[in-house]
């Protein structure tokens, strides 16, 4: 089986209803892959009844029957489905978010006494087999639980859940074993490809969850390099050079914009999962988050640092992230336009966050249908060619990339206070979601038009082949 960091190496920010600015629950994720141009789509996934079909997962080869009824939900699937379906992300008509996964690595220790599972439940499967099945976070963490305890796990992985009330973090990491924690609804959490989760309390089944045996297995093969504490992270995880310049140093820079109070440094091995932010998070805090690369420090890519400062760490934002997500479901609103996920193809840090309302019945044609060359009325290659262009003269075009995310940011604020208030009035809500789904694409695609035409028309102006007379000759 292929090496998964070189398939997915996510970054994950999750928000409880209490420490965002609105009570609404987020799960966030940059999915990225090893190579820069691997195409997405955006789908609505119809409900099924009374169905009778196998699934076989293309990826591994995991078979299993599939369940005669599931609800609709969203997803974002490969364009190629050769190596799978990979769905990654979406809310389904419960409005239940799921995203997975966060590609996470156990020790030699554990997996030598549980190893993966060659063809058991990977990435590729995880939305297409959780998602339409579940009616709350908390079931989502169960059901997959039950199907690794069946199946098996093919790799480590971390899977984010949420719900109106509730967010959940699971961390699959050997064949058979897992845990998952709540997270507090006045705290947020960030993780980076590094096994997160720290003290798991097995008296407070509220608030924790785990794999069946998982203590015992612990004790008998005697794993635990603690005498005083049971810490997940220490138990089952890594803490390498690696972690210390790829992974680690994404949750300090998170942590660093919530609670810059706090002082920690980058290659910190104890930096914790959880944290309260110093402030009411926004989903433009999440925004900034996945579109960071170390702003304002000398590490950062785009920034002044030394060569060795700005390549030293791995950023949150890349060049090869695929789709950028956040699943928001909303409090105090009706329940018809509770879910909204905001979605970025692109390279984050150039590109907007596009905000649909989940409970529809297709998506835009520009984010469905994905055509076999470039063509800049697809989604997907639109967003690509414009970070291109932003990060071909990132200098002179960072003030007007800036202004037209800022003035999408505002326009799609207002465009759901405006749909939230209208759709009180609508009869048939599921489709008048679907027309304003249509509508906000057309006004992101405009936008990014614009400004596309816009700096390439200034990028001629900075062509090396310029040459001005001298007007005295």
């Amino acid at each position: 089986m292929t090496d998964r960091i070189e398939l997915s190496a996510c970054t994950s920010m999750m928000v409880g209803k209490n420490a965002s600015i609105d009570g609404s629950t987020m799960i966030s994720r940059n999915e990225d892959r090893f190579y820069a141009i691997h195409p997405k789509r955006f789908f609505v996934q119809p409900a099924v009844h009374d169905r009778h079909e196998t699934y076989v997962s293309k990826y591994n080869g995991l078979t299993m029957p599939l369940p005669t009824d599931g609800y609709r939900y969203t997803s974002t699937p490969n364009g190629d489905l050769s190596d799978g379906l990979n769905e990654e992300d979406g809310i389904n008509e419960k409005n239940v978010a799921l995203s997975a996964t966060e590609s996470v690595y156990a020790n030699e220790r554990v997996l030598a006494y549980d190893p993966l599972v060659k063809q058991g439940l990977a990435e590729d499967s995880m939305c297409t087999l959780v998602l339409p099945y579940i009616d709350s976070a908390r079931q989502g963490v169960q059901l997959m639980g039950d199907l690794i305890a069946k199946y098996g796990s093919a790799e480590g992985n971390g899977v984010q859940y949420s719900d109106q009330n509730e967010v959940w973090y699971q961390e699959i990491v050997t064949g058979h074993h897992w845990v998952a924690v709540r997270i507090p609804d006045d705290c947020y959490a960030v993780a980076a490809n590094q096994i997160a989760i720290e003290d798991v309390d097995f008296n407070d089944p509220e608030n924790y969850m785990w794999s069946e045996g998982i203590q015992e297995f612990v004790s008998e093969n005697h794993l635990n390099p603690s005498a005083a504490e049971w810490n997940f992270r220490k138990i089952f995880g890594t803490d390498t050079e690696l972690d210390r310049h790829y992974n680690t140093p994404r949750v300090w820079y998170a942590q660093r914009y919530l609670n810059p109070e706090i002082k920690q440094e980058p290659e910190s091995s104890d930096l914790p999962f959880i944290r309260k932010a110093n402030r009411k998070i926004s989903v433009e805090d999440v925004q900034y988050v996945l579109k960071s690369h170390y702003n304002e420090t000398i590490y950062d890519p785009l920034g002044n640092g030394t060569e060795e400062q700005k390549t030293i760490y791995r950023s949150i934002s890349l060049s090869r992230t695929q789709n950028s997500h956040i699943c928001q479901i909303r409090n105090n609103v009706p329940d018809a336009v509770r879910g909204v996920q905001w979605l970025g193809f692109g390279v984050p840090t150039f590109c907007p966050h596009v905000p649909f309302f989940t409970n529809a019945m297709d998506t835009d044609e520009s984010y469905r249908e994905l055509p076999a060359k470039m063509q800049l009325k697809n989604a997907y290659w639109l967003y690509e060619a414009l970070a291109m262009i932003v990060e071909s003269h990132y200098g002179a075009f960072k003030k007007a990339d800036i202004d037209y995310q800022k003035a999408l940011s505002e326009w799609a604020r207002t465009k759901i206070a405006t749909v939230d208030a209208a759709v009180k009035a609508e009869a048939n809500a599921t489709d008048f979601l679907t027309q304003q789904n249509h509508e906000i694409a057309a006004h992101y695609h405009e936008a990014t038009t614009d400004l596309l035409a816009q700096l390439v028309t200034e990028g001629t102006q900075l062509s090396k082949l310029t040459f001005v007379m001298d007007k005295n000759l």
